[in-house]
């Protein structure tokens, strides 16, 4: 689980001009996801929602969040996105214990994935527990759900430190037709299964407004948030073909392979338990990402032939050559593709 977040706010927030804080609207806008775009996409001028999605997004997370249903009907409502399409499935087949934590990190992976995304299918898949066998069952399950549907995305905004053995997991993320996306993590450094070759890996941006007009003014790296070279996983192919990232990441695979909006400071709407929160981290840019995709339209056979699409083009993707990140603020955002953000955040539907 990698959210960071403010203290809950008042019941009735987001109040107008109360906080620059991204609403669906506004962040479609900031990535041109919507039409029309608002001059400056300020989120108290900006109301036009991305439209669209289909088949289905299963958010894999731990523990239950006993009202995420209700709680994504008045983010719904509070926004005017259509009501969700969603589904709690208990991967274990029993209703796991609720963890506070957790609660509002489900409530963030499905507000935000159907923002992104109204019209698809949401899945919200829980797993017994936190512990890697349990995630890894939940991720099971999932596949099946979106399989069924006819193919999607599986978001998973938590990960681990490396470990030996984290390739013989690698495989949990193949299904056909089920595209993979987990967030890069908060901290400088790598994290898995974000470092999996079967996975897209999201970063993180801060997006920049003008303090007294609201207005966006730009996207730059995230210093906090996770990027580099594996320690165990090879480059994957699409890195290697790359003479630019080649040099950068040499024979292990090289993270994040996108971004979008994760610093706090700068962050997002929830609603959860009653209260809105003003929630930042990768656990924003994964469930993000993962809704994007969706809107696309382009149904993926893998991982593998999406990163296709993220190595090959460059006009569906807000280079990041503003900032650095990682450790001791070493990498610095620079280039097509870099260790703080990836090739990019989305700009529009078109070459996802």
């Amino acid at each position: 689980m990698y959210n960071q977040y403010t203290r809950p706010l008042a019941p009735g927030a987001p109040s107008n001009g109360y906080y620059y804080i991204e609403t669906p609207a506004s962040l479609g806008c900031v990535y041109n996801l919507v039409s029309p775009v608002v001059a400056g996409c300020n989120p108290y001028a900006t109301t036009a929602n991305p439209s669209g999605g289909s088949k289905a997004i299963a958010i894999v997370d731990a523990y239950d969040d006993p009202t995420a249903a209700s709680d994504l009907a008045h983010f719904s409502s509070q926004f005017g996105l259509p009501a969700a399409a969603f589904q709690v499935v208990y991967a274990s087949g029993k209703q796991p214990s609720v963890n506070s934590g957790w609660q509002v990190e489900e409530a963030l992976d499905a507000q935000w994935a159907h923002a992104m995304a109204p019209t698809a299918k949401i899945y919200l898949v829980e797993a017994a527990t936190s512990s890697l066998s349990d995630l890894m069952t939940a991720v099971g399950v999932a596949n099946q759900l979106v399989a069924a549907a006819g193919g999607g995305q599986v978001s998973m905004s938590w990960g681990s430190g490396e470990f030996s053995g984290q390739t013989s997991y690698d495989k949990v993320f193949a299904t056909p037709g089920v595209v993979y996306l987990a967030s890069a993590g908060d901290s400088p450094g790598v994290i898995w299964p974000s470092t999996s070759p079967n996975v897209i890996s999201v970063g993180g941006t801060a997006l920049s407004r003008n303090p007294a007009t609201g207005a966006f003014q730009g996207e730059v790296a995230w210093q906090q948030g996770g990027g580099g070279p594996s320690a165990y996983e090879s480059v994957i192919s699409y890195q290697s073909a790359i003479p630019a990232i080649s040099q950068m990441v040499g024979s292990k695979r090289g993270t994040p392979d996108v971004s979008a909006v994760a610093d706090p400071t700068t962050g997002v709407w929830v609603f959860s338990a009653g209260a809105w929160y003003i929630i930042g981290g990768t656990s924003v840019a994964a469930p993000v990402w993962a809704g994007v995709l969706n809107l696309a339209g382009v149904t993926y056979s893998s991982t593998s032939t999406a990163f296709s699409a993220i190595y090959n083009h460059t006009s569906g993707y807000n280079g990041i050559t503003s900032g650095d990140c990682g450790p001791y603020e070493g990498y610095l955002a620079q280039g097509a593709w870099n260790f703080c953000a990836g090739n990019g955040s989305p700009n529009g539907k078109a070459n996802k």
